[in-house]
């Protein structure tokens, strides 16, 4: 089975991937218009279909009282566009300080200010996915 993991901003699409359901990897940022969610969904609907994917973990952003705002409803109106273009099964992983661990990851292995601004968006994505696998499980 092959996962991957997106965190949606608005200007970018963090993409992780494990093809063996246990070890998330980084793989790349698409970056597309701010607010052009469209773009973003046709690009990562012909990536899921051209590499077989079978499970899409998106990030959902509640806030951290658990309501639900204007990013976590961005994400499920997102979600319904990879469904509409896929056959690809899409998840809602709570998202919550992903982009903050993220982060702190890429300081404490040494990444530079500049390297950890471009990386940030798919290392959450890593994060997020790697969140969903350890605990599919349980």
């Amino acid at each position: 089975m092959i996962y991957i993991g997106l965190d949606l901003g608005e200007k970018t699409l963090g993409i992780s991937r494990s093809d063996s359901g246990i070890i998330a990897q980084a793989i790349s940022t698409y970056r597309f218009y701010e607010n052009h969610y469209e773009d973003a969904a046709d690009y990562i609907s012909k990536y899921i279909q051209a590499e077989f994917v079978d499970v899409v973990i998106l990030g959902y952003p509640k806030h951290m009282n658990n309501d639900i705002g204007i990013r976590a409803k961005i994400s499920e109106d997102f979600k319904a566009m990879i469904e509409s273009k896929t056959q690809a099964k899409v998840v809602l992983w709570d998202e919550r300080l992903s982009t903050f661990q993220a982060k702190n990851h890429m300081a404490e292995m040494g990444f530079k200010r500049d390297k950890q601004k471009k990386k940030k968006d798919e290392m959450a994505a890593q994060v997020i996915l790697q969140s969903y696998l350890d605990n599919k499980g349980a």
